[in-house]
């Protein structure tokens, strides 16, 4: 019997957090013929619209089939969802007697609404951080994760975030195999490690005048890169970079490297089989412990429970 995958939508959802994982489902039924039934669900059953306008015909929650898994669509209408008693009842419903609850991006309101995520560790999109930690202190917000799982409760970051979630629900339910033709008629990668860092460094520091500079530096983090050094790369006395590129990205030279040094490092750790040890001379700590200070300022956390934390997700 097909698995029934449930699409949870709403006026106001954005319409990628939806569709990213209908088509990955969808095209992993192709691919293993039976392995799923699709369903689009909102509270009254009527054409909803997404925030780009583009509508989608669904059917209402109390005449839903029992689900395999529902995984809920982010959006900025999700105060709406967030806010319905029969809504947050049909999610808590979910929670109790389907295989799998998921969210994706601003979706883990209504999970977090519908207290399914309480004492759990989750995600969402960048954006909403700040916010989600003042509303539900009781959640363990991973705010860095691109997709977590908690026994059977799954969330991922924002937008495309949605898809890696998807390929890793496939992957449970069909095999790897799947999952990588999956990927692969969709363009995308197979797998982004889910404690692979939401947004770039780069896009952070990003200054105009010192982008080829970090792009560099990036590409050289076992280089010493000693404001010396980035100085006279830039063509500049040490003392007048330093004080221009703080003036231009916010940040000192030094805490810029070590922000591109610990989302290197934090990669590896994720995807490589890789010994603590050889991960800070790749990416120029230099040694284990100079490496652990700096992932604690940056995560909160050694680089050893960050890599248990990606395994278990």
């Amino acid at each position: 019997m097909p698995r029934a995958i449930g699409f949870l939508v709403y006026p106001g959802f954005q319409l990628l957090d939806a569709t990213g994982p209908i088509a990955a489902f969808e095209i992993a039924a192709r691919f293993s013929p039976g392995a799923y039934s699709l369903h689009f669900l909102s509270l009254r059953g009527e054409p909803t619209p997404s925030s780009s306008g583009l509508v989608i015909q669904t059917q209402a929650l109390k005449d839903a089939p029992p689900f395999d898994t529902l995984i809920v669509s982010g959006g900025d209408g999700v105060r709406v969802p967030a806010s319905c008693p029969e809504t947050l009842a049909f999610v808590r419903a979910a929670g109790r007697e389907a295989r799998r609850v998921a969210s994706v991006c601003s979706g883990a309101y209504v999970l977090a609404e519908a207290g399914l995520l309480d004492g759990k560790r989750a995600t969402t999109h960048w954006s909403r951080t700040k916010d989600f930690q003042r509303r539900y202190p009781n959640i363990r917000l991973e705010p860095d994760r691109i997709w977590i799982q908690d026994g059977k409760m799954w969330s991922s970051a924002g937008i495309t975030a949605g898809i890696d979630l998807s390929l890793a629900l496939i992957g449970a339910d069909e095999g790897e195999a799947i999952a990588r033709r999956t990927a692969q008629q969709l363009v995308v990668y197979h797998h982004r490690p889910g404690g692979q860092s939401q947004h770039s460094a780069l896009i952070d520091l990003r200054s105009g005048r010192f982008d080829a500079l970090l792009s560099w530096a990036r590409q050289n983090l076992a280089e010493p890169l000693s404001v010396e050094q980035l100085a006279d790369r830039a063509a500049m006395s040490p003392r007048n970079f330093a004080r221009l590129f703080v003036q231009e990205t916010g940040v000192t030279p030094a805490k810029a490297i070590e922000r591109l040094r610990v989302e290197a490092a934090r990669a590896l750790l994720d995807s490589q089989p890789l010994q603590v040890e050889d991960v800070a001379l790749e990416t120029g700590f230099g040694d284990p412990e100079r490496m652990r200070r700096a992932f604690v300022r940056a995560f909160g956390q050694p680089p050893q429970a960050l890599r248990r934390a990606a395994k278990a997700g």
